[in-house]
């Protein structure tokens, strides 16, 4: 007697004709699109063992610096160097941020704050920078203009990037005060009164598309 053998198709989008891309899994082959090119690779095979401490650690690391880095992201898009080949300034940023600023204490994942870079360039950056807190959970910030710099400006835009660690958010000031200016007050989120927070000063073009290596200032306790 006869056996018929039932066999499961994985089915896939052909785009182009037979001899074109597609996308979907045909067996062990999966099929995408990846930056405008039609790309071919094998399917992964599901792992039956449990994560080692290494690739747990690992994991908390990259999540770690995804939550970071999320709220930079859009300025770092314009203002994180050049981009490089394939990668994007978000790309080496985020490969920087996992390669110099996560660690392991203690067996978790932490932020080395003072080597965060936010933003990256040949802008000229500050001469005599300082911060002091002030009422209402503000920051006053003092410069000397050095604008007659090579690669400075009068009309480059003070800004800032302050973390705070409890809540894991940043607060993003650009301008309006530029170079010239010499002070910028910056009055940060009032659930923020009290807290501990990490100062990061940048300045940018007035296109707002080049800036300085960004400052870290330290940690300043707001009133």
């Amino acid at each position: 007697m006869s056996c018929l053998t039932i066999k499961t198709i994985n089915m896939a989008t052909i785009k182009k004709g037979i001899l074109g891309g597609f996308s979907g899994t045909v067996g062990t082959v999966v099929g995408a699109n990846w930056r405008g090119m039609d790309i071919i690779r094998s399917r992964p095979k599901a792992s039956g063992s449990n994560p080692t401490p290494a690739q747990l650690m690992q994991r908390e690391k990259f999540a770690l610096a995804i939550r970071f880095q999320n709220a930079l992201r859009t300025m770092q898009s314009r203002l994180y160097g050049e981009n490089a080949g394939v990668k994007s300034r978000v790309n080496l940023a985020a490969s920087y941020l996992l390669k110099e600023v996560v660690a392991e204490e203690n067996g978790l994942a932490v932020l080395l704050m003072e080597k965060v870079i936010v933003t990256k360039g040949t802008v000229t950056g500050f001469q005599n920078l300082s911060v002091a807190p002030a009422a209402g959970q503000t920051l006053d910030f003092t410069w000397t203009d050095n604008s007659n710099q090579m690669l400075a400006k009068a009309t480059d835009i003070f800004c800032t990037a302050i973390f705070e660690e409890d809540s894991g958010e940043f607060a993003i000031h650009e301008g309006p005060e530029q170079r010239d200016g010499l002070t910028a007050s910056v009055v940060l989120p009032a659930m923020w009164a009290g807290k501990t927070v990490h100062v990061y000063t940048f300045m940018q073009t007035a296109d707002q598309d080049e800036a300085c290596n960004s400052v870290y200032l330290g940690t300043v306790d707001l009133l």
